[in-house]
């Protein structure tokens, strides 16, 4: 693998052992409010500490940009993006699909990125220009996919008059689709994507950590991950799906 792919893998798996471990006993893990539904436990601290310690082993003069712990040297040539645990509440409340996130990017973008979920036995991983793989095998897609046989999922802000908008959203989309989804994790929507388990995913209010590496994952899979308008995600909306797909879902949302 690329040097920095199996640094990420590391940090993942690292992350991810000290997060199985303590969800064998959530009742006792310490939990803080950030805001309004938006939780943060002392596993999520104790994750990102192992993968800021595992990743300044190899690359001591590279950049980070935590979700718990905020930024450090950003002005570096590879700054990485982390995600210590992605769906909080999905682990919190014993559902799957919660995550570590961990990707590099340079001044060009994303150029490296893992989604490890143990709760579903999941890896994914992806570096710019190489292809996507979960679990080590190679993935793909759907494409083309009709809006009217899409399965999609999505997500909700924590902002209250946000998600009233939202739901004027998933009632003027809903008659037109396949189903809806609605899973709690954005790097792992972003994965199934990517291989194929939904086809296409959307979500405003995300953060840089929350798509970094899923978004390579599913772009290397041959999906398009854009901004509201069809430029780089935002955190005003990122939308991912084949191409023939992500063309009509963008003007609908």
């Amino acid at each position: 693998m690329h040097p920095m792919l199996t640094n990420a893998v590391k940090a993942a798996r690292r992350a991810g052992t000290i997060i199985n471990r303590a969800s064998q006993d959530v009742g006792s893990i310490k939990v803080h409010s950030k805001n309004y539904n938006d939780f943060v436990s002392e596993v999520d601290h104790a994750s990102e500490r192992a993968i800021i310690e595992t990743l300044q082993e190899a690359y001591p003069d590279h950049g980070f940009i935590g979700e718990e712990s905020g930024n450090d040297r950003t002005d570096a040539e590879h700054v990485w993006i982390i995600d210590p645990l992605d769906g909080t509440v999905n682990y919190l409340y014993g559902l799957p699909g919660w995550n570590v996130s961990v990707a590099a990017k340079d001044e060009n973008g994303v150029v490296a990125g893992v989604v490890y979920a143990p709760s579903i036995n999941g890896f994914w991983s992806a570096v710019k220009g190489g292809g996507a793989f979960y679990n080590g095998e190679k993935i793909k897609c759907n494409e083309p996919v009709e809006l009217s046989k899409a399965l999609l999922a999505t997500g909700f802000a924590y902002d209250l008059n946000l998600r009233i908008s939202q739901g004027d959203t998933m009632a003027k989309l809903l008659p037109r689709i396949r189903d809806l989804r609605r899973n709690g994790a954005a790097a792992v929507d972003l994965c199934y994507v990517a291989m194929g388990a939904l086809d296409g995913y959307f979500e405003a209010s995300l953060k840089e950590w929350d798509h970094a590496a899923g978004g390579l994952i599913a772009t290397e899979a041959g999906a398009v991950v854009s901004g509201p308008d069809g430029g780089a995600p935002s955190s005003e909306l990122v939308v991912a799906a084949g191409p023939s797909l992500h063309a009509q879902l963008l003007p609908l949302i």
